[in-house]
């Protein structure tokens, strides 16, 4: 085996059960990595210098395929449902060895760097992957050792991505060809038959929401950024509800955009780069992003103009789901260090396909834990493969399918948290209004922005509030640069009755997913909507 690059690990690659490798490229630069992708055949150059990639069919994440190794001690932590799927120790040995096999007499990229910004919640990990750009995906995505000081680097976990292995769902027990696997004690992740860069994230997140809270550290599916007075905000919700676009504020530097914990010493991102939905991204109503989109930066399943090599963001024929992949350091005003203290605003964002929900509303303590357990939203179109259209769901924690522990050891933690910080609470609507989806618009992102503007400056502290009388909200009655008849979304629908049907359906579908919560406190089951 042939061994390029910079800097490769003593901890070698045996350990992994990978041998007579073609070769083996260590820590590449994001200049050869994407030499070597055009070189493959991976990908081409946009005009502006992004890496444009695409993933083949799937274009989004596979929840369906991906599944836990059953043994303990991991056992007794795992809540087994259908995110946490069992599988045996035999069948991810027999698919290791199958990938092993496959892989001989071929490249591999390697990556070691790190998770957790905190120092004192850092692991190590290795990424090791058949595709150059995928490397380059996790050089984006996760925090970059110090040039040179990977020679003794030992990872806590390796995750091994092989797009072009496919599994035989009929003989190793699988649901497709596509497998994300993971065995907590080998602490090994295995994934192939999909070229979504995505997955590699994922898989490193679910991780860290196994092991953190062990540590009193609360793994978070959100984004965050920082005011210039040290005031940190907090932004739960799935993919599309705007967590990235919203904490991408100029006038908030950025701490990270989508992955976080909450420890005893503050908010630490857990990524060292940004994975953004640019659909339909423009650099008027989000500056931030579209500047990021240079080179060392990568665009995935977007359409190009073949003359120009310019973008066009808002084709969506390959799918709706595209994405940038980006270090931390090309927003302009991210913070440095990648944490900060504890937060001021917690601010839950939901995708209201609906239409009933308020633009934005205050949360009581309970409420909070209410709309955190639930994790009302839509899935938004191709975040998944075969979602097309807005389609309700309850994610509970605002990300089910990477949580391995019950619930409740989230929530508890979330909870003693906001206490002991005293943090003010909010729920954002950046889906509808007017109307269902197909009858009223989506809610404009300038307004949306006006909003948490007024909410994280502290405007809306003396303004009179009204509550909801099916969702028990408090909705404010005015805000800064926004018309006050949006502010209640009753006042927006045309027809009074058909917005009660719709209201009273939903908080039904809260009501009835609500149910599976047995262990929670009476108040906090009771700050539910009442119909």
């Amino acid at each position: 085996m042939e061994t390029k690059g910079a800097y490769p690990s003593s901890y070698g690659l045996n350990n992994h059960g990978l041998r007579n490798l073609r070769t083996a490229y260590w820590n590449l630069s994001s200049a050869a990595l994407i030499e070597r992708a055009i070189r493959r055949g991976e990908g081409e150059m946009t005009y502006r210098g992004s890496l444009l990639c695409l993933t083949g069919e799937r274009t989004g994440r596979s929840p369906k395929d991906k599944f836990i190794v059953q043994s303990d001690p991991s056992n007794t932590l795992i809540n087994w449902n259908k995110f946490n799927v069992a599988t045996t120790r035999e069948k991810f040995n027999s698919l290791h060895s199958d990938m092993m096999t496959y892989l001989y007499g071929k490249d591999v990229f390697v990556r070691d760097c790190f998770v957790g910004a905190d120092p004192d919640y850092r692991m190590p990990i290795r990424v090791i992957t058949e595709y150059a750009w995928h490397n380059l995906f996790a050089l984006n995505m996760f925090i970059r050792p110090a040039w040179g000081s990977t020679l003794n680097h030992v990872p806590e976990f390796t995750i091994i991505s092989v797009p072009d292995f496919h599994a035989d769902p009929r003989r190793q027990g699988l649901n497709s060809e596509a497998f994300i696997m993971i065995d907590f004690e080998q602490k090994m992740v295995l994934i192939g038959g999909t070229q979504y860069a995505g997955e590699i994230k994922k898989s490193v997140f679910t991780l860290l929401n196994h092991l953190l809270p062990q540590r009193d550290v609360l793994p978070m599916h959100c984004s965050a950024n920082v005011g210039h007075h040290g005031d940190v905000a907090l932004f739960f919700g799935l993919s599309g509800t705007g967590k990235t676009t919203l904490s991408a504020d100029p006038r908030r530097p950025l701490i990270g955009d989508d992955e976080h914990g909450w420890s005893p010493n503050g908010i630490y991102n857990f990524e060292g780069g940004c994975y953004a939905k640019c659909i339909r991204l423009t650099e008027e109503h989000e500056p931030q992003i579209y500047r990021a989109l240079k080179f060392g930066s990568i665009l995935e399943n977007v359409v190009i103009q073949r003359g120009t090599r310019m973008p066009d963001f808002n084709d969506e024929s390959i799918t709706e789901n595209t994405r940038a992949a980006y270090p931390i350091d090309f927003i302009d005003n991210a913070v440095h260090e990648s944490y900060a203290g504890h937060p001021k605003h917690v601010v839950f964002l939901t995708c209201d396909a609906s239409g009933v929900l308020p633009p934005i509303a205050k949360l009581s303590h309970e409420q909070a834990m209410y709309h955190f357990l639930s994790g009302y939203t839509a899935k938004v179109a191709g975040t998944e493969a075969g979602i097309t259209e807005p389609t309700v769901t309850f994610s509970m924690l605002f990300g089910a399918p990477f949580f391995t522990q019950r619930p409740m050891v989230y929530a508890q933690l979330l909870g003693e948290r906001i206490r002991q910080h005293r943090a003010h609470c909010w729920l954002v609507n950046t889906g509808w209004t007017g109307g269902s989806f197909g009858v009223g618009q989506r809610m404009s992102l300038k307004h949306t922005r006006a909003l948490l503007n007024a909410a994280l400056d502290d405007q809306l502290r003396d303004v009179a509030f009204q509550a909801d009388e099916i969702f028990g909200l408090q909705i404010p009655q005015s805000c800064p640069n926004v018309p006050s008849e949006i502010l209640n979304p009753r006042n927006t629908w045309s027809n009074p009755a058909a917005y009660n049907e719709k209201a009273r359906h939903l908080a039904g579908l809260f009501r009835d997913n609500f149910k599976q919560f047995t262990d929670v406190t009476r108040e906090v089951a009771a700050a539910g909507p009442k119909i």
